[in-house]
């Protein structure tokens, strides 16, 4: 059997909301689902627990470490907003003004760092700056685009576009736009003429709720993922949209990660990080797990026999000869109750691997000299992190 694909587990606590890295990543934030901030540091042989962040009152929701400035901001059921700067030995806070009656649920810098967002309960995204004048961090609010709440947000490499999922099924897209922060006739002119808000789309594909929406490198494609078991992928989200729905066999997906333009990482309710590619004409597809699997283990001519009487008997070689029968043993065995014979059938579940519980979070390491991500670590609510390498175990379709 191949060595596994996960170089590092670390039980960290019982159960793991959010975590993130330093820049040179050689220190860990993470939250153990309560309204503490851990910070640990890895020391010759093992992790050392360096800091404990404690402001907040309620769970803490959402991490993000900036990798120029080095601040840390931290969102939490609370409805409020924490950057920190690092003094000395010392992590000193800084209250953001959030004006939010409702749990700020996710946080991300800005690909510049001059800003970041909060998603929340309260239907709202809060897009963060710093003012100079005062010395303090204040926020402007998008209200009135969400019917719910906000699960996730993902910054465009262009530093004005915000996408966003929500639990009524939708990810739109916004400017960000804000004046003095930001300067006209970047990059992108389209996205710096639109004003602070502005909708630049909105994706009705699913019905269900929809999380862990990302941006690909370039920006030219969004992926996100919805709790019905499906993922979407859309391409020219700004000019003419171009969508694609791929439906699971398996358990939803929580969280994704382009680790290229054509390559994407999803991970969720299996426990298992699944392997999406797009083919040279754009077609995405389901590749397969990257963690190990145990055999399923065979069925035995007792099991054969009783559920032959009950389904409609065996073939001479002793395979089902009934759907039913398929699907029966798919159930018993752990497998997926689609396909037509329990030779097509895959394991729906992992047994044994590195997380033991939903994988709630997905963060980049490192890169490789053409630019594709090669590391990334994951986090659950097993209380693992899990750090994953993909440069022997699968080819990175540019």
């Amino acid at each position: 059997m191949a060595a596994t694909a996960a170089v590092a587990i670390q039980q960290f606590a019982e159960c793991i909301t959010c975590h993130a890295w330093s820049p040179d990543q050689s220190m860990i934030a993470f939250c153990p689902n309560n309204n503490e901030v851990h910070i640990y540091k890895f020391f010759t042989d093992k992790w050392e627990k360096l800091h404990v962040l404690s402001k907040h009152d309620q769970i803490v929701s959402g991490i993000d470490w900036s990798r120029s400035s080095n601040k840390i901001v931290t969102v939490s059921h609370d409805r409020n907003s924490y950057v920190w700067t690092q003094e000395g030995s010392d992590w000193v806070p800084t209250l953001v003004i959030l004006k939010l009656n409702r749990a700020a649920l996710c946080v991300q810098w800005s690909p510049k760092e001059n800003k970041f967002a909060v998603g929340s309960g309260a239907k709202s995204v809060c897009i963060c700056y710093y003012e100079q004048e005062n010395n303090w961090w204040i926020s402007k609010v998008i209200r009135k685009r969400h019917e719910s709440s906000v699960t996730s947000l993902a910054w465009h490499p262009n530093n004005i576009y915000l996408a966003t999922t929500s639990t009524d099924g939708k990810c739109r897209v916004f400017s960000t736009f804000i004046k003095g922060v930001d300067t006209r006739g970047s990059q992108s002119s389209t996205a710096t003429d639109s004003k602070f808000g502005e909708q630049i789309a909105q994706l009705d594909l699913s019905s269900t709720w929809v999380f862990g929406v990302r941006w690909s490198a370039s920006g030219k494609t969004l992926a996100y993922a919805g709790h019905n078991s499906m993922i979407y992928f859309v391409d020219e989200v700004e000019s003419a949209p171009a969508a694609q729905n791929l439906a699971l066999r398996d358990l939803p997906l929580r969280d994704v990660l382009f680790v290229s333009e054509r390559t994407v990482i999803g991970v969720g309710f299996d426990c298992n990080p699944m392997i999406f590619a797009a083919d040279e004409t754009g077609l995405w597809s389901f590749v397969r797990f990257l963690d190990e699997r145990k055999a399923i283990p065979s069925t035995s001519k007792a099991s054969q026999a009783l559920l032959a009487k009950q389904f409609g008997g065996l073939s001479d070689s002793g395979f089902p000869l009934s759907r039913k029968l398929s699907e029966a043993l798919g159930k018993l065995y752990g497998q997926s109750k689609q396909g037509t014979s329990s030779d097509s059938v895959e394991p729906s579940k992992p047994r044994g691997g590195a997380h033991e519980n939903c994988i709630t979070c997905i963060v980049p390491l490192t890169k490789g000299r053409d630019g594709t991500i090669k590391r990334f670590s994951t986090s659950g609510l097993d209380g693992k992190i899990v750090v994953w390498d993909m440069g022997n175990h699968i080819t990175i379709a540019k």
